[in-house]
């Protein structure tokens, strides 16, 4: 039975940092094993399953292989190969793999502000402990890296393991969204959209016409691109604008107003609310700024 795993100390570094490994490890649990194993874990760690356990940390466990059950306050979930379990600190909770099937897991323990932060996220959340990310080399090859990590100990390991687990973090928010896009027309249609607006900043865009010439609702389309990016499809091609203008701030000579005519802005006012609104300084200072800092 191949068993892998490694409690961690942390330091006041640790701590300060804002996100610190507890464990890490993996297991293959075979048909007809008893889960957890008995006797190979601190007592905080271990469970009974009539009673369950609560954990003072989060933890990731990712199943590659098998099936089972995860059981919460919020109710029983099913457990199939490719599915990565959540589990919040002070939340009573129980799972356990198939007897006929067993599972290969691969699990993570952290905690700290940062993880607080992060764990706020509403792709998190332990009414749904149990995500389907699917079988991704991702995961796998980010579990590894941290296993490594804490194997050998080296100075700062703790800063580059969590590092990793704020990578897988943004990884699983990452497949979570794209699975509403996946093989769907919508996504070609918001590439191609995303794609034109980058080489349009010189204009405003009739989003509308152009998204019904590809045969699309605008209502359907503006929710699925806000959905896709996390802004509106006008808002999305604003923040491109004014990113352009930005770069032309402070890598050009050119004035305000030849910069605000070049990027379709109706008037050099326009464009001064807009950018200041967006940046929280008016052009003039943003170039100002920019320019006293780059010669420090």
């Amino acid at each position: 039975m191949k068993r892998q795993f490694k409690y961690l100390t942390t330091s006041e570094e640790d701590l300060e940092w804002g996100i610190f490994l507890s464990v890490a490890g993996s297991a293959k649990i075979e048909p007809g094993t008893i889960y957890p194993p008995r006797g190979e874990h601190p007592s905080e760690y271990t469970f009974e399953w009539s009673s369950g356990r609560i954990l003072r940390e989060y933890q990731l466990n990712y199943i590659s292989e098998g099936s089972g059950i995860f059981e919460n306050r919020h109710g029983k979930f099913p457990v199939k190969e490719g599915s990565l379990l959540v589990i919040f600190p002070g939340e009573w909770h129980r799972y356990k793999p198939n007897n006929q099937s067993g599972w290969m897991e691969h699990y993570v323990g952290f905690n700290g502000a940062i993880a607080d932060h992060f764990l706020s996220n509403r792709v998190f959340s332990s009414k749904q402990p149990v995500l389907f990310p699917g079988i991704r080399e991702e995961i796998i090859d980010t579990h590894l890296k941290i296993i490594d990590l804490v194997e050998k100990e080296q100075p700062g390991y703790q800063q580059i393991a969590s590092g990793m687990i704020v990578k897988l973090l943004g990884y699983l928010i990452s497949f979570e969204k794209q699975k509403g896009f996946s093989g769907k027309p919508i996504a070609k249609v918001i590439e191609e959209v995303r794609f034109y607006m980058r080489q349009n900043l010189d204009r405003e865009i009739h989003l509308e016409e152009l998204v019904e010439n590809r045969n699309v609702g605008y209502s359907y389309f503006r929710r699925m691109f806000k959905k896709f990016t996390g802004v509106s499809p006008g808002q999305y091609h604003l923040q491109l604008r004014i990113m352009r203008a930005k770069e032309m701030l402070v890598g050009t000579d050119k004035s305000i107003k030849e910069i605000s005519l070049e990027l379709g802005f109706q008037t050099i006012h326009y464009f001064s609310l807009i950018f200041k609104k967006k940046v929280g300084m008016n052009p003039s200072e943003f170039r100002r700024q920019t320019t006293i800092l780059s010669k420090a």
